[in-house]
């Protein structure tokens, strides 16, 4: 499976920027907040580097019962440019999902066709707006899932969640070029107002915390098959932060890990369910080699499989991404990481999560 996806990545077009295609899009883009004061002046300093007409498009602040500052820190910005449209409003709580919620208060005052929702620890790309507006010229898409990475990268605990992270980034990618989608990142997803409004947003899936991203994503694959897309550019990448702490990043991957009972389509709990089954095969092997009359040639040679055929995605997604592939980290993090998956699925079907300090149960 996994081999398919380094086909499938290798298929799937990179896009990039013609000069020529005019900006013609207007834009809305929703970020949450909630606590974002350590982060947002990167952000906003991202904000003024996008290579795109300001008044084609707009940036909309939701805040999400924030305890720090970081209203103050946005109201400072926009009046220090005034050039820049943003709007800040109160979160309107009315599910069990409080980004859900965030983005449905935002969606109700916004006015342009292509909303585009985000996080506040994000950086965006000059011309990232200029790639989404290019996308939705060209080919008439209802949705358009984008990259992300991460950036900041200073030690093993931070390459290791790289290395998880650009794993389903480039499964994500890989599906795409396969033509079986399952997979996107709410931080850097594009779609329709209208077309939001016609599948109902997040009705039936707002009882399920998080989820913005993929259940969405789901019924716009039901609905459109042909035109949810996937903008596979260098120049269109989102960079966000890792986790600082083993904690948190518990409480993060947890979080990932409970929604996916939950999804709809098949595909995506087929990939789910053969990634577990492998991981658990192989946290078994040591067992199975000392208390079983398996070959040791066979536990080699699965082993060294699951190694080089991993590495050979996970390298197109780093030289993609323009990360640098750690030869030596991959080799430990290829014998930790089966472990910790395994953890962290049996801690999604017991324990309860931290998100953005409020407690969520499954």
């Amino acid at each position: 499976m996994i081999g398919s996806f380094v086909f499938g990545f290798w298929k799937q077009p990179t896009i990039k920027q013609q000069q020529h295609i005019n900006p013609v899009v207007d834009f809305s883009v929703i970020i949450p907040f909630r606590n974002e004061a350590t982060y947002l002046p990167t952000l906003l300093n991202s904000i003024t580097q996008l290579q795109y007409p300001k008044t084609k498009v707009s940036f909309w602040f939701i805040d999400d019962d924030s305890e720090d500052n970081s209203s103050e820190i946005i109201q400072q910005f926009s009046e220090q440019h005034p050039s820049i449209t943003i709007t800040i409003l109160k979160n309107k709580r009315v599910s069990s999902s409080p980004k859900k919620d965030a983005i449905r208060t935002a969606i109700k005052e916004i006015k342009s066709h292509w909303i585009i929702t985000t996080d506040a620890d994000c950086l965006f790309p000059p011309n990232w707006l200029q790639l989404f507006n290019q996308e939705i010229f060209l080919k008439r898409p209802r949705m358009i899932a984008a990259p992300v990475t991460y950036t900041n990268i200073t030690s093993f605990f931070t390459y290791f969640q790289l290395l998880d992270f650009l794993s389903l980034q480039g499964a994500t990618i890989g599906s795409y070029g396969l033509r079986t989608p399952f997979m996107c990142n709410g931080a850097n997803l594009a779609y329709q107002k209208e077309a939001f409004l016609e599948v109902q947003g997040f009705a039936g899936n707002d009882t399920i915390a998080s989820g913005d991203d993929i259940f969405l994503f789901e019924k716009f694959i039901k609905k459109w098959p042909n035109r949810v897309h996937y903008l596979k550019s260098k120049d269109a990448i989102i960079h966000t932060f890792p986790v600082s702490s083993f904690q948190e990043l518990v409480a993060q991957r947890v979080r990932w890990a409970s929604k996916s009972a939950k999804y709809n389509l098949v595909r995506g709990k087929f990939v789910g369910v053969i990634v577990m089954l492998m991981n658990v095969v192989f946290c078994l092997l040591p067992i199975l080699l000392f208390l079983t009359t398996i070959s040791w040639k066979l536990i080699v040679f699965v082993v060294l499989s699951k190694f080089i055929i991993d590495g050979i995605l996970l390298y197109q997604t780093f030289q993609f991404t323009e990360q640098k592939f750690r030869l030596h980290y991959f080799i430990v993090s290829t014998i930790i990481y089966p472990f910790f998956t395994v953890f962290i699925f049996f801690n999604s079907l017991f324990k309860s999560y931290t998100w953005k300090n409020r407690e969520f149960t499954m």
